[in-house]
């Protein structure tokens, strides 16, 4: 079944269209509320009407549009109801716009910007012969993500395509050095590094381990022990147990400062005082390093003011600094 039902009526604006007697609306959002149940099965109207910023009576109105225009949508009641699409259903391969071409093809060349994937540069091949021209204005260049050693990215990537196990050495947090063997599921780019997500049967759990980190990494032909989830399912809920600690720490800061620790460390400007410095809040990891040095560096153009532990350790650091070059 096709969305062509949906398309405005001839002599009506573009933009909207009436269907069944209904009021105006925005094919765009008949359109998006389709995509949207086939991605993501079977939701409430109040979910539906949170994610597109209307009424759930508008809700109600726009289901009732797309069942009139031959959307085999369901509706299921009770306290873990809501609609869902017909699992027969399938759009048609033209619905995408050359607007939506645009935002695909950006993606795509971030994407080889940052991995270099022989696959990604074929798929993107394929969509630039489709779509030649890039409308959005935007470029992602995400080269910079490449700096470093890519083979241990390439290895893990092969490993999960292949679904087999993997080992290496690995260094935490807290500078403890082990070896692991795990079921790699997915490599991610967050907190401005790459990151392997994967599946630890010793310890019967999901982690991730930064790459950076790793050392002497192994493919074994040993198979996954398990099925496991969409890395997004997993990472979802590994997020809500997430063992990094954040810290709220309030700093004051030269004006010569002050767009470094924006840049740095992320800060927000809170007060600007009378000698002419600011107030600005942080939100530090605690196990996490990187954040002192920045700090360090900063010398006495950025002061902690809070909390108290945050200020001993960066004296503490800068102690042994001073007694190294003694």
């Amino acid at each position: 079944m096709l969305l062509s039902a949906l398309k405005p009526i001839s002599g009506r604006s573009a933009g909207t269209t009436k269907i069944g007697g209904s009021q105006p609306m925005k094919i765009e959002r008949l359109y998006a509320v389709t995509v949207y149940l086939l991605n993501h099965g079977r939701t409430s109207a109040r979910e539906l009407a949170k994610r597109f910023e209307v009424s759930v009576r508008t809700i109600q109105r726009d289901i009732d549009s797309l069942c009139l225009a031959g959307i085999p949508i369901i509706s299921v009641a009770g306290a873990a109801g809501g609609y869902e699409i017909s699992a027969q259903f399938r759009l048609d391969n033209h619905l995408a716009t050359s607007g939506d071409y645009s935002y695909i093809l950006t993606a795509l060349k971030g994407l080889v910007s940052a991995t270099n994937d022989i696959n990604a540069k074929h798929t993107l091949e394929k969509i630039s012969h489709i779509h030649k021209h890039n409308s959005t204005n935007i470029i992602l260049d995400f080269s910079v993500l490449r700096e470093g050693d890519q083979t241990v990215l390439q290895a893990l990537q092969t490993a999960i395509a292949k679904k087999c196990m993997v080992d290496f050495i690995y260094t935490n947090n807290d500078n403890k050095t082990h070896a692991h063997c795990v079921e790699p599921i997915a490599v991610l780019y967050r907190w401005y590094s790459w990151y392997l997500l994967a599946y630890s049967k010793a310890k019967g759990d999901y982690c991730t381990y930064k790459l950076v980190r790793m050392r002497d990494l192994r493919t074994t032909n040993a198979p996954f022990t398990k099925v496991h989830d969409a890395p997004e399912i997993i990472l979802k809920k590994s997020d809500k147990t997430n063992s990094r600690q954040y810290t709220d720490v309030l700093v004051k800061c030269k004006e010569r400062a002050r767009s470094r620790v924006q840049e740095y460390l992320k800060g927000t400007a809170i007060e600007k005082l009378p000698d002419g410095d600011t107030l600005m809040k942080l939100i530090i990891v605690e196990n996490e390093q990187l954040w002192i040095g920045t700090l360090l560096s900063l010398g006495d153009d950025v002061e902690v003011m809070e909390p108290k532990e945050i200020r001993q350790r960066l004296v503490a650091a800068a102690h042994k600094i001073i007694s190294l070059y003694k």
